[in-house]
């Protein structure tokens, strides 16, 4: 399905209820298998946390995850646990071009059985099921958190706990501490000093017995763009929302202070407001080493306003749903931007013409789409394959309705 966006002008003040956060979901999805007396409110509707679910209620053999590479990630980690049970884990073509050797290696250093089934370091994985005794793992620590995530989700359920180092720089450090928090509440005893994190061992029963999941700050992060690019004195509600959240990309609160939108909080509403413009000499300067996520959306405020962008911190997006840098350059790039990107940075250079009636592929990557249109406030555009917004946030072009976009 592709989608006509129309030049559109939305309402003064509109509010939109957001689903749960997927990274939130997917990791007490994960502890729920582990600890069923668990139950689980506001759980995210998006496809990742869909067939996150699925997997974890499936007896079959083959258990195909598609797109979810968070779904990958963690499960591998949960099935090389499942004592006497074996597991062929697999996903989309895209999938098995995404690198998991990481993650597997330090889980057959914990005494795993994994083996590849087609190529050496990807999925599909053939898993078979152990008691994992050892206790001591090092990895890099700039690798995905998503694989630090995994090991720990799992470590409470080890025989002796986990002792997890990781050597270097570490990045994404606010999922590293989302996973920990939702431990911690769970009841689980964990420590995390300098590159050391400690997991104990945990059989007791949960400490609580219902968790409600926030809301998805990554979505957030498109009205946040949609706001930035208003009238002065346009203002969304969003809901629900914490002040102190555990997701990293809740920085967005300050970072679209650049932008001119000043969010405000009251109870577990978030209200964003667009309060100042900003001048066209502003240059926006950002380490993204810890929200990698919003890289996209930031980008294309930046060049809907036509200011200069660089930033940085943004390694992972390498071996995201695609090549996040390479397809950011080329649809910002036919829209009218200039664009220079490495492997870990992006800068965009200031430029007030925008392309009308541009094609944005979407290249299976729900925030490619998601990114692109707010620009519809500035021009006309087509979204192609506009639905893969539903690994993530199926109701993403419902909510723009409601705000005022004119979509075809």
């Amino acid at each position: 399905m592709d989608i006509q966006i129309l030049k559109s002008s939305i309402s003064r003040q509109s509010s939109i209820a957001i689903t749960g956060s997927k990274s939130e979901s997917n990791r007490l999805l994960l502890l729920q298998a582990l600890y069923p007396e668990i139950s689980i409110s506001n759980l995210s509707n998006s496809d990742d946390s869909v067939l996150m679910q699925k997997a974890l209620q499936s007896n079959d053999e083959v258990v195909d995850i598609h797109h979810a590479g968070t779904a990958m990630r963690f499960l591998t980690a949960y099935f090389s646990t499942r004592v006497g049970r074996e597991t062929i884990l697999t996903g989309s073509s895209r999938m098995k071009e995404r690198p998991i050797r990481i993650l597997v290696d330090a889980l057959k250093s914990l005494g795993a059985d994994i083996n590849y089934l087609e190529n050496e370091g990807y999925p599909p994985l053939k898993i078979n099921g152990k008691n994992l005794s050892k206790t001591k793992v090092s990895l890099n620590a700039n690798v995905s958190s998503q694989y630090i995530s995994a090991l720990l989700l799992i470590a409470s359920r080890l025989e002796n706990g986990l002792e997890l180092t990781l050597d270097g720089k570490i990045t994404s450090v606010p999922y590293i501490k989302m996973t920990l928090a939702l431990l911690n509440e769970i009841g689980i005893d964990t420590e995390f000093e300098g590159n050391q994190i400690l997991v104990k061992p945990f059989t007791s029963p949960p400490k609580v017995d219902n968790i409600t999941v926030e809301s998805d700050w990554s979505s957030a992060s498109y009205f946040y763009s949609i706001i930035a690019m208003s009238e002065i004195g346009t203002q969304v509600s969003l809901s629900a929302y914490k002040v102190n959240s555990l997701q990293g990309d809740s920085v967005l609160s300050q970072i679209y202070g650049q932008f001119g939108v000043e969010t405000q909080f009251d109870n577990n509403t978030v209200f964003i407001k667009k309060v100042t413009n900003v001048s066209i000499n502003t240059k926006i300067e950002l380490d993204l080493s810890n929200a990698p996520d919003i890289a996209q959306t930031i980008s294309v405020t930046a060049f809907g306003l036509g200011l200069e962008c660089s930033l940085s911190g943004l390694h992972t997006l390498k071996i995201k749903e695609t090549d996040r840098l390479v397809a950011l350059k080329v649809e910002l790039e036919k829209l009218g931007a200039e664009v220079v990107i490495t492997d870990a940075t992006l800068h965009l250079k200031p430029s007030t013409k925008i392309f009308s009636d541009v094609e944005i592929a979407t290249y299976n990557d729900h925030r490619m789409a998601m990114a692109f249109a707010p620009l519809g406030l500035k021009t006309s555009l087509k979204v192609k394959d506009a639905d893969v917004v539903s690994k993530s946030y199926p109701q993403f072009w419902e909510d723009l309705k409601t705000l005022g976009f004119n979509l075809k």
